[in-house]
């Protein structure tokens, strides 16, 4: 996952206002097996209501923010991670340092060492909760108005997300931009890749299972250009 990524689309004005200049409703994280360490970028710090570098995250850490009603759900869904090692993806609230209550969808996959080993988990935190204020909506509006007309790829795949993930249009494409910049994969590619991944899965008449879906987000720059 790249600490660093400036590679943007063309359209990268539009892309900068959506996110008020730096995408702060999403951010990734990383938890290890052995040391049971965990990870936390600058933004899902502040998701919790800290300031960037002052708190150093643990699985205590980590429950002791959760919901009281959601708490039992997401520490069987941890302890699932830790005896499968597989892939997942969660919808639960947390509760930040002051009190508010975030709502938030957490999908993470398996992370490898060098040697191709799962030594752990990593993926991202998005912020559902709505706090967009009205003029923001309405440039949330216009932009994608603006964007439906040029990138049908990149509609495509947000439509797809607003389904498997139950976000909102804004939030979708805010997801797609965050993995394009993580990624350093242009928006328009990287939103092909995964629209197309997702129409290439096979099923019957039950839809396969979410941890399928996080797994192709998750993985879709790796196979660009193939």
């Amino acid at each position: 996952m790249s600490e660093e990524a400036t590679d943007l689309t063309d359209d990268a004005g539009v892309e900068h206002a959506l996110a008020g200049g730096t995408p702060q409703r999403v951010g990734w994280f990383r938890f290890y097996f052995d040391d049971q360490r965990w990870e936390w970028c600058p933004q899902v710090q502040r998701m919790h209501g800290y300031e960037p570098g002052t708190v150093q995250p643990t699985t205590e850490l980590v429950l002791s923010h959760k919901h009281p009603d959601d708490y039992g759900q997401v520490a069987a869904t941890l302890e699932e991670i830790r005896r499968t090692s597989g892939a997942f993806s969660t919808r639960h609230r947390i509760v930040d340092t002051h009190g508010d209550v975030h709502d938030v969808v957490v999908v993470g996959d398996q992370l490898h060492d060098d040697s191709g080993a799962v030594i752990g988990t990593h993926g991202f935190y998005v912020d559902v909760t709505p706090t967009l204020s009205q003029e923001k909506r309405e440039l949330l509006n216009e932009a994608v108005a603006e964007i439906a007309e040029s990138r049908a790829a990149i509609e495509q795949a947000k439509g797809m997300l607003m389904v498997v993930y139950r976000i909102s249009a804004d939030t979708a494409f805010e997801l797609l931009r965050w993995r394009s910049q993580e990624t350093n994969v242009k928006l328009r590619v990287l939103a092909e890749q995964i629209a197309e991944d997702f129409l290439a899965l096979e099923y019957d008449e039950a839809l396969p299972a979410r941890g399928v879906y996080d797994h192709l987000l998750l993985t879709a720059h790796t196979r660009v250009g193939d």
